[in-house]
């Protein structure tokens, strides 16, 4: 099992290789408030003064610590001297850069550290990767995190507080990391931030141990007896009391074996009952075996992460796709896909189907029977016609002559006027269908053809083109449209089938109308004069017209009484006809040019009976026509828009895209794509090797 520490250091010189901090590996993080013994905890776990020390905040940057143990024999030659040494460090951003010098190793971390986080006190989340190679140590890997504080001091952020305890417990919520919370003695276990902030990401405290330092200051009389047996605060995995060298100690330079010597006789003097369960020594052999237990508990599932990654990993290069080799197989390629996966989205067959809402083929199909079929059924037939209207239409249709029967004029024109009205919605059906056509392209290079992210100069290329080509259709299909509504117009078919059928209908029923209205009139009562009371607003009737050989009623007693007709009851009040004034020779003539001003009258029985025959006749014709545009315009926008684009939209991209000369240019990559794709390669790779470790442990049965 002493092996499975270097297995983790591996791991972890693997994915430092990337930079990446996706993979959560097994650790002790060092959490106290500030001057509690941190560094100096770590410092005698290695042995040697590696750390910055000085009053304030001093860690302000996490420092993640590997030791590594190594033979006595296995000396390294520093690349910069002739020195050998049987302990050495390394950074990881100064590469294979080997420090020999202890001292040195504290310069570089103070160097490291200002060149981050500056040098006003500031701190930083960005880590630095230190490894120790020494005989003299056990196999760990610690963080050393900056130390908890509350008030800021100098040119600190006022947010200091919450900065470091962010960045605390980022480390410390790893549920692979193992805690070590550091308290001095000479302070109240009961107040302690460091065991409050474990408890918060470490409830259980299955993975918290405590360290209590400065054993040697506590008050006099006093002693950490209670503490060390866990009879104030219990922590499951331990409580470990050391003692640190003082600052006087450090100026004195003075070693870290000589404290470790004294910190012994100390512990033998003051609690020789629990001498061997406390120290430095023992509190780097109980690190040493609770991350190897750690470690081992920790590696199943770290290995399924690990394949979880490399699959993902695997897939993202695939998206990035190879560097390009053969610039027109490529180009081809591409514009086959797209092309492909356009067409395939209209007939749905595409590959990737949206569910959030209808797309390609099936709006087209919501467009031509829900949108436009709804749109004409809600058009009304006689939509924009009064009576008047149409008793106008008649009456201007006859001419000077008074008819005896309905003139069809009146009607052609009445229902051409209403069949104008289904080219608008006809024309918008068209311009619904080209948006969707247009929104197809948007959703094939979302979704389709990822390869295009790639190259985003063709991807603009080939959006321009379909754009080009659904607009040079859109016209040519309006015009089918228009023609379309242009033919019903140009010849009202009377014989239609539907038609006929319908007028010998209406004409039945009219006639069984007029015959029940006919029984309940009395025998002395005039046909003519049985009409109901309806009343419109509108023209005069027209003195003498006939109907059923009986005379129209006239304007009013007044008309009569004038005998003059009906056109001196349409003059206002007080008004005379033009000509017809005093003096004048014409006085009392009639001006034949005179504009009746429209009153309010009672139409005929006639004049019902017409413009009921009309309105039924433009119904019965309105929906024949209705019907057929419903069914021609979709046709029409499917033959004319939609798939000639699908026929030609191939030919149209190679022909305006696969140049030799365009190569270059339209097969250029963006600019982070090539730096992506390195970046998923050395992760898949590290990933890779990481899934070698592992396989590695199971063949030494080291799991």
């Amino acid at each position: 099992m002493e092996a499975l520490i270097p297995v983790i250091n591996k791991l972890q010189d693997v994915f430092n290789t990337v930079g990446a901090d996706i993979i959560q590996l097994p650790q002790i993080a060092v959490v106290g408030t500030q001057s509690s013994g941190k560094s100096s905890v770590l410092e005698s776990l290695v042995g040697r003064d590696l750390l910055p020390r000085g009053t304030g905040i001093v860690t302000r940057r996490p420092l993640i610590l590997q030791l590594v143990n190594v033979d006595p024999g296995d000396a390294r030659k520093n690349d910069d001297s002739d020195r050998e040494g049987e302990e050495w460090g390394k950074f990881l951003h100064t590469k294979n850069k080997i420090y020999t010098d202890f001292d040195e190793i504290r310069q570089e971390i103070e160097n490291e550290t200002e060149r981050i986080s500056g040098n006003n006190k500031g701190i930083s989340d960005e880590p630095i990767h230190l490894k120790i190679f020494s005989p003299h140590v056990v196999n760990l890997t610690l963080v050393d995190l900056p130390g908890i504080t509350k008030v800021p001091v100098g040119d600190q952020p006022k947010d200091i507080e919450v900065q470091i305890r962010d960045l605390i417990l980022k480390h410390i919520s790893n549920p692979n990391c193992i805690i070590l919370a550091v308290t001095a003695a000479n302070t109240d276990m009961a107040t302690s931030e460091a065991l409050k902030v474990a408890r918060e990401v470490d409830p259980d405290g299955r993975r918290t141990l405590a360290v209590v330092t400065k054993l040697d200051l506590m008050d006099a009389g006093t002693d950490a007896m209670d503490v060390l047996m866990g009879r104030v605060i219990p922590v499951k995995l331990g409580l470990i009391g050391v003692v640190n060298r003082s600052q006087l100690d450090i100026n004195n330079k003075k070693t870290v074996a000589d404290a470790i010597r004294d910190e012994h006789a100390f512990l033998q003097k003051k609690y020789p009952s629990l001498a061997n369960r406390n120290g430095t020594k023992y509190l780097a052999r109980t690190l040493n075996r609770l991350l190897m237990h750690h470690i081992r508990d920790c590696l199943p599932e770290l290995k399924t992460r690990i394949n979880v990654l490399a699959a993902q990993y695997q897939s993202l290069l695939s998206s990035y796709g190879e560097p390009v080799e053969d610039q027109s197989a490529t180009l081809l390629q591409l514009i086959t896909k797209f092309a492909t996966e356009y067409c395939n989205t209209i007939e749905g067959t595409a590959k990737y189907i949206e569910t959030a809402e209808l797309c390609g083929g099936a709006r087209i199909c919501y467009i031509f029977h829900e949108t436009f079929g709804r749109t004409l059924e809600s058009v009304d037939p006689l939509g924009g016609l009064s009576t008047i209207d149409i008793l106008t239409a008649i009456r201007n249709a006859t001419g000077p002559r008074p008819s005896l029967f309905v003139p069809e004029v009146s009607f052609e024109l009445l229902v051409k006027k209403q069949v104008k009205r289904l080219e608008e919605p006809s024309l918008r059906c068209v311009e619904l269908v080209h948006e969707e056509m247009q929104r197809i392209i948007q959703h094939c290079s979302n979704y389709s053809t990822q390869e295009l992210q790639r190259f985003p100069k063709l991807h603009e290329a080939i959006v321009e083109v379909v754009t080009s080509l659904l607009r040079k259709r859109l016209p040519i299909t309006n015009e089918m449209v228009h023609n379309l509504v242009a033919i019903e117009l140009a010849y009202i078919n009377t014989k239609h089938p539907d038609f006929a059928d319908a007028c010998g209908v209406m004409n039945n029923n009219i006639e069984e109308q007029r015959r029940n209205r006919m029984r309940e009139l009395p025998t002395a009562v005039p046909r003519d004069k049985s009409a109901g009371p309806t009343v419109v607003s509108g023209e005069p009737p027209a003195s003498g017209a006939v109907m059923d050989g009986a005379k129209a009623p006239t304007a009013g007693p007044q008309g009569e009484q004038d005998g003059t007709g009906n056109w001196r009851g349409m003059l206002k009040k007080g008004e005379e006809a033009p000509g017809s004034g005093p003096g004048s020779p014409l006085k009392g003539a009639v001006n034949l040019l005179d504009v009746p001003v429209p009153v309010a009258r009672k139409l005929s029985s006639r004049e019902q009976r017409d413009c009921e025959v009309i309105e039924r006749l433009i119904k019965s014709y309105f929906l024949i026509v209705r019907k057929n545009i419903q069914d021609s315009v979709p046709k029409a926008v499917m033959h004319f828009l939609v798939n000639h684009v699908k026929d030609s939209l191939q030919s149209e991209l190679v022909g305006q895209l696969y140049k030799s000369g365009l190569l270059n240019d339209l097969l250029t990559e963006s600019e982070d794509m090539a730096q992506r794709r390195k970046e998923a390669a050395d992760m898949l790779q590290a990933l890779q090797k990481a899934s070698q470790v592992i396989a590695e442990i199971r063949e030494t049965h080291l799991w």
